[in-house]
């Protein structure tokens, strides 16, 4: 069949392309949400003078390749959802004294390593670490590039586990 242009091409088919994605992403109204996405990328490349040789068949891996990152997401964010609250979210189960106090002591011997480190390290693993600040906002805010920013929270905390417990980090 010869087709004229991209809308052409979409029309007449755009049943067969909601069926082809349906068993893909497992519902037929997000099958053709990925079909209209599928003709937003196709009919653009087409329009621009981009050579398809057999536009159905572009067409086709268009509406496949969106399909299956949709799957992809799709299982992605039920994963994370089937995770359960985060553990600071959970509340603690009651301790004895003793644990309390091991707690308690430990917690004073972080901060007390920490207070050590150089204000730029102590910025960078208080944002990162308690703060939720991922390292591009640490990076932004101190004004480094990212790589350094690592490094900073990496050798701090290796610090401060190497006081906490004498070893040597690794």
């Amino acid at each position: 069949m010869k087709y004229t242009g991209p809308l052409d091409v979409f029309v007449s088919q755009r049943s067969a392309l909601v069926d082809y994605a349906t068993p893909i992403v497992g519902d037929r109204s997000r099958a053709e949400d990925v079909v209209q996405e599928a003709f937003l990328r196709y009919a653009p490349a087409v329009e621009k003078g981009t050579e398809v040789d057999e536009p159905l068949r572009y067409l086709y891996r268009i509406v496949r390749n969106l399909a299956f990152d949709l799957r992809r997401r799709k299982t992605l964010e039920r994963r994370e959802a089937d995770k359960g609250p985060e553990w600071w979210m959970v509340p603690a189960t009651p301790q004895t004294p003793e644990e309390q106090l091991i707690e308690t002591d430990t917690v004073s011997k972080f901060r007390l390593a920490l207070a050590k480190q150089p204000a730029e390290i102590r910025t960078a693993i208080e944002m990162n670490k308690f703060g939720g600040h991922s390292l591009t906002d640490v990076a932004a805010h101190l004004n480094m590039p990212l790589t350094s920013v690592h490094r900073l929270v990496a050798r701090g905390m290796a610090d401060i586990i190497e006081e906490l417990d004498g070893s040597p980090p690794p």
